[in-house]
This record gives C-alpha cells, sequence and structure tokens, in this order.
C-alpha cells in the first residue's frame, strides 16, 4: 500500500481501500451464496432405484448332483494355476506365451482402458460443466449511409478487444451426474469381468489344443505300432502263400488290414497339424510348425489325477467372470433409470463470467475500469415433452428387467455347464477304464492267432478280425485318455478358474504389458432388485 494525498491506495487496482471494500463485499457475498447452493446441489437427493443384486436360482446350501462321488471334492480349492495338475512344463511355457501376447485379451485389456476414460468423464461432470477461455478482436468502420451522417466527433473506425474466463455449473440436486458414475464404476467392473472371462477362455483353449495336439500324437504312435506289428502278419501271410502252405486270400486279407491301419495316420496328422496351428494364433505368432518347440511328450496323453476340486454351486457367483459381467451390467442399467428419471426435474446452474473489454488495445489491462462480469443462477426446466421423457425412464426400465433376466440365465448356463463337465469327467473315466481291459484283452487275442496261424490251426480271417479290432479299440483308448484331460479342462473353465493370475501372485505371469493394473472385481458390499 502506498500514499496518495493522504489515503490508502491498492497498488494493484488503483482503488481506495474504502472503493474496494464497497465494490468487493456484495460480490464475495453473491459468491459465498452461489458456493452454498452448488454445495447443496452436489449433496441432493438421488433420484431412481437404488441397486440391488438379483436373486438366482442357485440356493447357497445347493451341491453337485454327482456330490456323493468321492472323486467330487467340495472343498474350497486354489484354481488360479489349474493346468498345474498336468505337471507339464512345455504346457506352462504355452501359457505364459499366451498371457503376455494374446490379441484378444489384450483388445480386452483396452476395453477396460476405455471404460476407466468414461468414468473419469462421468466423475468431471460433478465439477463445472462448462469453462473457457474466450478472446477476440476486431476493426470496425461504421456506415454514414444508414439515414444519416455518423454523428460529429464519433470516429466511424474504432476497435474492440475483449477477454474473459466463462463457467457455468449444472447442481447434481437430483443426482443425474451422481447416478451416471454409479453406471460407470459399473460398467468398468463389467469390462473387468470380461477381461477375466477371456482369459479362462484363453487358458482352456491353450489347454484343450495342447491335449488335442499330444492326443493325435499318441494316436499316430498307435497307428504306426499297430503298422509294424501288421506287417509282420503280411510278411508271415506272404510268405505261406509263396511256401504254398495258404491261399492268397490270406496274403490279402493282411494286406486290407494293414493298409486300412496306414490310412488312418495321415488324417491324425492333419488333425495334430491344426491344433498346432490354433495354438499359434492363441500366441499371438504366425502359423508355424511347432513340432520342435513342443518335443516329443513325455507320457503320451497328459495324465490327470482321478478326483479334483469343484466347490459347491454357489461358488459359480463369485468365480464365474461371465456371471459377474452380466451382474455389473445390471447394476449399471439399475443407475441409467436414475439419470432418465432426473429429466423429469428442473436443472439448476450457476452462471458466470469474468473478463476484461476495451476499445483500445492499451485499455484492457487498466482494471476495474476494463472488467466486465456476472454471476446468477439459472434453471430449466423441459415441462412440455409429450411423454418423451416418461417413455425413456419406462424404456430403461425394461432394459433393467432385460440385463436381470440375462444375469439370471447365465447363472442357470453356468451350472449347467459345471454340471456337464463333472458328468464328463466321472464317466471318461469309466470308458477309459473298460477300454483299458478290452485292449488287454484284444491284445491276447490277436498273440493267440498269430500263433495258432503260424501253426497252421487257423487261416488269416479270425488274424484279420482280431488286428482290426485292436487297432479301433486302440485308438479309442487314446482318444478317451484324451477325453479324461479335456473334460477336465471344461471343468476348470465352467468354474471359471485362472482368471485370478492377472493379480500376479505366486509364479503368475505378469500383467498383460503397455495395459495399466486391473482392477478387482471380487463381489462388491454394495445394497443387493430394484428398490426407490
Amino acid at each position: 500500500m502506498v500514499q496518495r494525498q493522504g489515503r490508502g491506495y491498492c497498488r494493484w487496482t488503483g482503488m481506495t481501500w474504502q472503493n474496494l471494500r464497497h465494490y468487493l463485499v456484495p460480490r464475495i457475498s453473491r459468491w459465498c451464496l452461489a458456493g452454498t447452493m452448488l454445495v447443496l446441489g452436489q449433496a441432493g437427493c438421488k433420484v431412481g432405484p437404488n441397486y440391488k443384486t438379483p436373486p438366482t436360482a442357485i440356493a447357497p446350501a445347493q451341491n453337485w448332483i454327482d456330490y456323493r462321488d468321492p472323486r467330487v471334492d467340495e472343498a474350497q480349492h486354489d484354481l488360479s494355476h489349474w493346468w498345474g495338475v498336468f505337471n507339464d512344463p512345455v504346457l506352462s511355457g504355452l501359457i505364459g506365451q499366451a498371457y503376455q501376447k494374446n490379441l484378444s485379451l489384450r483388445a480386452a485389456g483396452e476395453r477396460i482402458v476405455e471404460a476407466r476414460a468414461r468414468q473419469g468423464i462421468a466423475v468431471g461432470n460433478l465439477f463445472p460443466q462448462q469453462q473457457n477461455v474466450a478472446g477476440a478482436y476486431s476493426f470496425n468502420k461504421v456506415s454514414n449511409q444508414n439515414g444519416g451522417n455518423v454523428p460529429g466527433g464519433v470516429d466511424q473506425y474504432f476497435q474492440n478487444t475483449n477477454a474473459g474466463f466463462n463457467v457455468s455449473w449444472e447442481m447434481d440436486l437430483w443426482g443425474r451426474f451422481r447416478r451416471s458414475i454409479d453406471a460407470a464404476d459399473a460398467e468398468l467392473e463389467a469390462s473387468v469381468a470380461e477381461f477375466d472371462d477371456v482369459l479362462v477362455v484363453l487358458l482352456a483353449d491353450v489347454t484343450s489344443n495342447y491335449i488335442q495336439y499330444r492326443t493325435f500324437e499318441e494316436r499316430v504312435a498307435v497307428a504306426r505300432r499297430n503298422v509294424a506289428a501288421q506287417e509282420k502278419s503280411y510278411q508271415l501271410a506272404v510268405d505261406k502263400f509263396q511256401a504254398g502252405a495258404s491261399t492268397e486270400r490270406d496274403s490279402q486279407q493282411s494286406k486290407q488290414v494293414l493298409e486300412q491301419t496306414r490310412a488312418t495316420i495321415p488324417s491324425l496328422e492333419a488333425g495334430a497339424r491344426q491344433a498346432s496351428n490354433a495354438l499359434c494364433v492363441l500366441l499371438a505368432i504366425p502359423v508355424q510348425d511347432l513340432s520342435a518347440r513342443l518335443g516329443a511328450p513325455a507320457t503320451g496323453v497328459p495324465t490327470v489325477p482321478a478326483e479334483t476340486a469343484v466347490g459347491i454351486p454357489a461358488d459359480l457367483l463369485r468365480r464365474r467372470p461371465d456371471v459377474r459381467a452380466f451382474e455389473r451390467r445390471a447394476a449399471a442399467q439399475s443407475a441409467l433409470i436414475g439419470v432418465a428419471t432426473s429429466d423429469l426435474y428442473p436443472r439448476f446452474s450457476i452462471d458466470g463470467s469474468i473478463g476484461v473489454s476495451a476499445e483500445d488495445f492499451e485499455d484492457v489491462f487498466k482494471t476495474p475500469g476494463a472488467m466486465t462480469g456476472f454471476i446468477g443462477p439459472s434453471f430449466r426446466w423441459d415441462i412440455l415433452n409429450y411423454g418423451r421423457i416418461g417413455n425413456n425412464v419406462a424404456a430403461q426400465e425394461a432394459r433393467f428387467r432385460e440385463s436381470v433376466a440375462n444375469y439370471q440365465e447365465s447363472v442357470l448356463r453356468a451350472n449347467r455347464e459345471a454340471e456337464d463337465a463333472i458328468i464328463a469327467f466321472l464317466k471318461a473315466q469309466e470308458r477309459t477304464r473298460y477300454l483299458q481291459q478290452s485292449v488287454a484283452a484284444a491284445q491276447r487275442t490277436v498273440d493267440i492267432s498269430r500263433d495258432q496261424y503260424r501253426e497252421g490251426v487257423i487261416d488269416f480271417t479270425p488274424v484279420y478280425l482280431f488286428e482290426s479290432t485292436l487297432s479301433e479299440q486302440q485308438d479309442a483308448l487314446a482318444q478317451s485318455q484324451g477325453q479324461i484331460a479335456l473334460s477336465l479342462v471344461d471343468l476348470y473353465r465352467a468354474l471359471g478358474g485362472g482368471w485370478e493370475m492377472r493379480n500376479g501372485n505366486g509364479d503368475a505371469p505378469a500383467p498383460v504389458p503397455g495395459l495399466t493394473p486391473v482392477p478387482s472385481t471380487q463381489p462388491t458390499t454394495r445394497p443387493a432388485t430394484m428398490g426407490s
């Protein structure tokens, strides 16, 4: 402060302190009043229903159909690394690469990034919705041909400069913006659950194609062993025919079964290559021969324990990410009902502007004389909408009921898939046990028949029939062994196992590169059907 002619002046405004006080006090009062209105507006009510998790048909105490089978363990177990039951380092390596490189998983991760950005937009609407700085300069000339001359002393030519800051803040009196945030939160959680679902499917697909590849390898090996054995039988039949000890029919029958067995190998090799090609896509690499990387199988078809941990059906609501995604979509839609309902009520805003304006640019900075501005409330109410708002509310409510039905159906579908996988796993074990006994009996029958043919006791027809049967039974056994493993993979997929690996626990790979950490989608404690 400096003294001018005995009076106190503000060095920044050039105004006396008394004038400055008269200038600021009423404005500060109005600003405080406006701020109070905004605070009250942001803390207002929220119209529309308060979401509650819809009920489902699965009771908390419900058991699996085959819960009495000792191979079905209903205890809680960690399924985050379920593929470890195969004890196969090659499979573990494939899963690690697929998690890092798979493009479908990366696309799902980007959808999370998008949902998080949309959530940020929704949160931003709680603050002044319009904030902008504007400025303009114009050079003008007044016409002297509009009914008269320019008054004396008035310059036909003049300029104008102005700049200012404008703001408009709609108060969230009815919860429109807060309901939008609720919807955005739920959509973000749904996108995370969908990422988890893509991960669950990816893990199952990698494992299934790997098992199929190993199964085809085992079937090819079985076929080649049978070809080697049948070549010996064929040579024996040819030798006996050339020695006059049998007819040509024996050698032709032997050749028929031999070539029939050989004919199965190309299709099996094609199946193995197709499984390998599918793995390439899952690993996000060009299709190539993976035989060198996959190497020779350590134990043939991957083996699994006879028992498996499945928990209880109610765990599906917690563990299955696709079920969680449907539930979160219903929550988001419930919030949108509130957004639509808020349109039935008036919208109140605080609008303001502060700036400077002057004819000459050098006068722009001569404050407070060059200052302009205003601040005050406003409202808008769509009263004659001809049923548009009410029908929009009804449409949002219908979409919510649709979302609830989709969620409830997803629970039933998840329960069915799990039950299907359990019975398939159990029955595949039984089928394999019977086939093992059948193969053993068929092998013994072939050995006896060959000895009898070699000794001349029988012709080649029984050998031909029993060798064909043995080849078919051994191939069926290899398929059944693979089906046990595939059924177990389907079971883990149906139980929603494996998505926890994105949390980076234990030996799990790091999160997908290039993506921000994925938030958790564990069940929330939100008040769980619609209520006002």
